[in-house]
């Protein structure tokens, strides 16, 4: 009988615990972008901002295909990229077919 009220305090308390660490827990961030659109005479320049961050451009010519500069780091550089291909494929071999 002893045993049995010491399980079930250690049980109280530790579902107190839980309870009171979920209720602490802030909200995530909103990760939607904000995109901005600024079109020029030679060409269209798209922003994306996260948290107000610029995180991507697009930059699409008016004669030529379109081009991205993505963010590289938190120093604010950017990397151009001719698309958004990363270029890893994944092999998709059957191993096992029942």
């Amino acid at each position: 009988m002893r045993y049995f009220s010491i399980t079930a305090l250690a049980i109280i308390a530790v579902g107190i615990a839980l309870s009171a660490a979920a209720e602490t827990a802030p909200p995530p961030p909103k990760l939607e972008p904000q995109i901005t659109i600024v079109r020029r005479e030679n060409e269209t320049v798209e922003e994306y901002r996260v948290n107000g961050r610029l995180t991507m451009v697009k930059v699409t010519p008016r004669h030529g295909r379109p081009y991205y500069l993505v963010a590289g780091g938190a120093d604010g550089t950017f990397i151009r990229r001719d698309s958004l291909d990363t270029g890893l494929r994944v092999p998709l071999w059957v191993l096992f077919s029942f």
